[in-house]
Parts: structure tokens; C-alpha cells; sequence
């Protein structure tokens, strides 16, 4: 059971949670333009369009057709999110006349593509965006939502505004206690260890190991923290590399889970890599001792022993943030001020890899 926000969803009743009897009333497309293709995967189509009726400029997420209990949960957690701090807005839901093609039209973010973006942030940056992201998490968390995807992909950031919005809801679930999830979600290499060895029974923790993720390769100037993976069991042996193996067998055994590979058996016994040892001269800037013992409480085997969104939202890493007020004009440009036209204008394919 989830240390925090475990009867979310119980508080608030069926009609807050129960999606597949869910009834949704689509608008019609004729409002809206597509202007050009963003980017698409195995579940959608993102195009930017503009909306003929204010023209404003928006995002038209075609839906590939996927089972319509899946698009029914989508639209009602974001109709739910309504207002949620740093998540993308649903501005409408449209089908076309002839039923075959559902979409979703949200607010548009001038984004910044993460590979430019990781390499330049300061660390007044890493501690900005890391606050709003957890902001979101837990305003959602405490609704009794999971993300299940969060990644650079699924993370816009207005770098000119300073200004987050946590996008693709479409793995999200509604949280509750005892009940089996699918381990099929999230996208390597940010799958949480849970998601590796098949247990079913997570929680929002799962969205702060990725948040650690995010951290990390932010602290360390790595694209993927844990690099490129070629499947589950390549990233668990990763993982183990920095976490040790002992930790992971302590986890296993704390959740009598049975996982057929014995890492120790690839690994030999190993220890914990020091976070220090990932500091470099290129980033030793960023990697103060807060920010690493941030990502310490972050990156662990069991959920349990992950911070909360709160709790990490309440970390020393964080302070100057807080007493800032999260304010954009407090940071620096992070020499993105020059860039304009497309270059500075994207937003990325954010479906599940």
C-alpha cells in the first residue's frame, strides 16, 4: 500500500474513478486546422494546429484506434487534472463524422528539445524544473492518479518562460491499494525496478524513481542516466552497477518476488556506486551535496523507501526554490534567450516507446 494518498480514489466515489462506463460527448473537428506534423508513435498522431475560433495555437493528438476504454481514461483523467499545476490542459475531445478518428486538443507548449536542453540548464534551472515537475506529481498523486510514463519526452518545458507542463496521460491509471497493475508501461530506460521484476501491486512511487531519473541526468549531464537499453533485463543489470546487488536482493525478498535471473550470478557481488563518482569536471557545478542526496532518496530499489513527491518537494535541494516562490525572473537563460523560429520551437513525440 502507498504510504501516502491510499484512499484517494475511495474519498471521492465511482464517478471520480470509474472510467469504463465513463460517458464521453465529442465536439467536432471543424474548429480546428492542422498546421504541421509534430511527431507520432504506436499510439497517436501530434500535430500543431490553430484553433480557428480564437486562433490560437494548440496540439491535435490523433488517437490511433486502441481498445476505447483506453481513450475513455485518458479524457477523464485530464478532465479530472482540470487546473492541476504544470500538467498540459485538454482544451476538447473530437471525433470525426465518420467515427473512425478520436482526438484530443490541448494547450500548445513552445518546447525545447531535452538533448539541447540538458547540456545548459544551471543549477538554479535543475532546482526550477525539478520543483514544478514534483509540484504536478503531487497534486496528482494526491487524486488518487499515476502518470506511469513520466520521461524527458512526456516533460514540455517553455525554457523562455520557465514554464513546465507534464504531457501524455495516456498510460495513466487511477491508484488503488491491493489491486494488480500492468508492469507493460513506462519506457525504458526509465522503467522503476518494480516494473523490471513484475510486480504488480505499484504505487506513485513509481513516478519518483523516474523523477530521480530525470534528476540524475540533469546533476550529470547525461542524456539517459542509465543509458540506452535493449531490453528489461539490460536495464536491470544497470541498475545494479549503481545500486549494488545486495539492496536488489533485499528487495526481492521484501516483496517475495520471484525473478528468474540471479543478477549476482551476471554481477558477482557488488556494492553501491558513490554518487560522488559520477561527478565530473563538467558537471561538479550541479552536483552539490543536496542534490545528490536528493537523487540518493530518489533512486532506490524499494518504493517504499523512495521520498514522496511532498517529501521530496520539502528537501533541503529544493530550499532556495521554495523561498523564491518558483519565481522564473529569479533564474537565468541559461543562454536560450537568442533562440527563436523552429529551433526553439518544439514539441516532441510523446508516446510510449
Amino acid at each position: 500500500m502507498s504510504r501516502v494518498y491510499a484512499d484517494a480514489n475511495a474519498r471521492r466515489g465511482k464517478d471520480w474513478y470509474e472510467y469504463k462506463k465513463f460517458r464521453l460527448e465529442w465536439s467536432s473537428p471543424d474548429r480546428y486546422e492542422i498546421v504541421r506534423r509534430l511527431g507520432g508513435g504506436k499510439y497517436s498522431e501530434v500535430f500543431e494546429g490553430v484553433d480557428t475560433a480564437n486562433s490560437e495555437r494548440i496540439v491535435i493528438k490523433v488517437l490511433k484506434p486502441v481498445a476505447g476504454h483506453k481513450i475513455k481514461r485518458e479524457v477523464k483523467v485530464l478532465r479530472n487534472l482540470a487546473g492541476a499545476p504544470n500538467c498540459i490542459a485538454l482544451l476538447d475531445a473530437v471525433r470525426d463524422p465518420s467515427l473512425r478518428y478520436h482526438s484530443l486538443i490541448t494547450e500548445y507548449v513552445d518546447s525545447t528539445e531535452w538533448s539541447q536542453l540538458y547540456t545548459r540548464f544551471t543549477a538554479a534551472d535543475i532546482r526550477h524544473y525539478v520543483f514544478q515537475l514534483l509540484t504536478a506529481l503531487d497534486f496528482v498523486h494526491s487524486h488518487g492518479i499515476i502518470h506511469r510514463d513520466v520521461k524527458p519526452a512526456n516533460v514540455m518545458i517553455d525554457h523562455q518562460r520557465k514554464e513546465l507542463r507534464l504531457i501524455d496521460w495516456g498510460l495513466a491509471e487511477f491508484y488503488h491499494p491491493g489491486v494488480d497493475l500492468n508492469v507493460a508501461v513506462g519506457s525504458r530506460p526509465y522503467k522503476a525496478p518494480e516494473l523490471l521484476v513484475g510486480y504488480k501491486r505499484y504505487d506513485y512511487s513509481l513516478d519518483l524513481w523516474t523523477t530521480g531519473c530525470m534528476l540524475a541526468a540533469m546533476i550529470f549531464r547525461k542524456q539517459h542516466f542509465f543509458g540506452r537499453c535493449y531490453s528489461n533485463d539490460d536495464l536491470l543489470l544497470k541498475i545494479a552497477r549503481v545500486l549494488g546487488t545486495e539492496r536488489f536482493d533485499t528487495f526481492l525478498t521484501a516483496y517475495d518476488i520471484a525473478y528468474e535471473t540471479d543478477i549476482e550470478d551476471l554481477l558477482g557481488s557488488r556494492p553501491a556506486r558513490p554518487w560522488t563518482s559520477f561527478i565530473t569536471a563538467e558537471n561538479q557545478h550541479l552536483a552539490s551535496p543536496d542534490a545528490l542526496a536528493l537523487v540518493d532518496r530518489l533512486l532506490r530499489y524499494d518504493p517504499r523507501e523512495r521520498l514522496t513527491a511532498a517529501e521530496a518537494l520539502a528537501h533541503p535541494y529544493l530550499s532556495t526554490v521554495r523561498v523564491e516562490g518558483s519565481k522564473p525572473e529569479a533564474l537565468s537563460d541559461s543562454g536560450f534567450a537568442s533562440m527563436s523560429g523552429d529551433e526553439g520551437v518544439v514539441v516532441r513525440r510523446s508516446e510510449h516507446e
